[in-house]
């Protein structure tokens, strides 16, 4: 595995954006039967979720977050050094959706700006990334965006993937602080498996025509959906998470010289709620170290590592703990980081 290790540098400030929309998933029977949506709403444990409209993309959730984040903290908007923007439901194929932002934001010329392709394990890759530049004597404050309108890439009318998605954005601080200490990374990725989460058509491998937007029935169960938008192998990828994901947390703690025990709070991807039920038995971790939001937000991708953050530990990072995170899905690629917070500013979650 790729084992990186920090020295000083921590998150200072998060804020979060969620589409006003909320959707009953219980309620939500437009393409199948009350009795069928119960089942697989009981299965997957996503009982809202947020969907932003067609005018309202990824990077819009995150500028939302980004603008509360620098008006709570007072932060000067010159001071800032460098924008990651994490996301695989960009604006556009080019420019890099971290340009535009940077010129939204009003952040200087100066500012380094880029964007990061990654699903499910990319708010850790991004964090680590982050990390990174920082150890650059001078660079300040990097600010790491992260945002998904998943809703868009997958078919309402499969049952498989059409109740678990939801759209969220974040924006989160990195600064130098001596209080943060060690922090800890392990990164890691199976091309392998790439074909157990894809959209097989749309990009430059295999391009836009009449027939990949077509929606088509897919599978015997009736579902459909284009070769534009999403799939996924449940159970291939189950068995990926539950194979990999527990070793590598235990390499990762190893790593840190620090037991389970010593963790405030683990804090999982947001697959869904059977799988991280099992991750945590399985791991045997106090259900009260280990937040969710699956059952209100639904998978938000790399975004649900840091939206669970800014929901559900709000009130409980203004001391200084140590944290577990641990991404895992579409690449296929998982990282754990362990790290430590010490007085983050955590803002009110933004509707939009």
């Amino acid at each position: 595995m790729a084992k990186l290790q920090f020295d000083n540098i921590g998150i200072t400030a998060m804020a979060g954006c969620v589409p006003a929309n909320k959707i009953d998933n219980y309620q939500f029977t437009e393409y199948f039967p009350a009795d069928v949506v119960k089942d697989v709403v009981d299965k997957v444990g996503v009982f809202e979720r947020r969907v932003a409209n067609a005018e309202t993309c990824a990077s819009d959730l995150c500028f939302a977050a980004a603008n509360r984040l620098i008006e709570d903290n007072n932060i000067n908007r010159d001071e800032i050094d460098a924008l990651f923007f994490i996301s695989q439901t960009a604006d556009y194929r080019m420019p890099a959706t971290a340009i535009t932002l940077q010129h939204r934001l009003g952040l200087p010329s100066t500012t380094l700006a880029f964007d990061v392709n990654l699903g499910c394990s990319g708010f850790v890759y991004g964090l680590s990334l982050a990390y990174s530049y920082m150890q650059q004597p001078e660079l300040k404050k990097v600010l790491l965006l992260d945002g998904e309108t998943r809703t868009k890439a997958y078919s309402f009318k499969d049952r498989t993937t059409g109740f678990i998605f939801g759209d969220a954005g974040i924006a989160a601080l990195i600064e130098k602080n001596e209080s943060f200490g060690k922090s800890f990374f392990s990164l890691n990725s199976d091309g392998s498996r790439h074909e157990l989460i894809k959209i097989d058509a749309g990009g430059y491998r295999k391009p836009s025509t009449c027939e990949t937007v077509a929606e088509k029935v897919v599978d015997e169960h009736g579902n459909i959906r284009s070769e534009e938008q999403g799939y996924m192998q449940g159970a291939d990828v189950f068995n990926f998470v539950l194979r990999e994901v527990p070793k590598d947390i235990k390499k990762t703690l190893t790593l840190a010289e620090t037991v389970k025990e010593e963790i405030d709070f683990f804090v999982f991807h947001q697959a869904n709620s059977f799988m991280n039920q099992y991750l945590s038995k399985k791991l045997k971790l106090d259900s009260d170290k280990v937040p969710t939001t699956i059952e209100k937000f639904g998978n938000t991708s790399s975004v649900s590592i840091p939206i669970t953050m800014i929901s559900e530990l709000k009130d409980k990072l203004v001391e200084n703990r140590k944290l577990l995170l641990c991404g895992f899905g579409v690449g296929l690629s998982w990282a754990t980081a362990i790290i430590n917070t010490d007085h983050c500013k955590i803002s009110e979650i933004v509707e939009i």
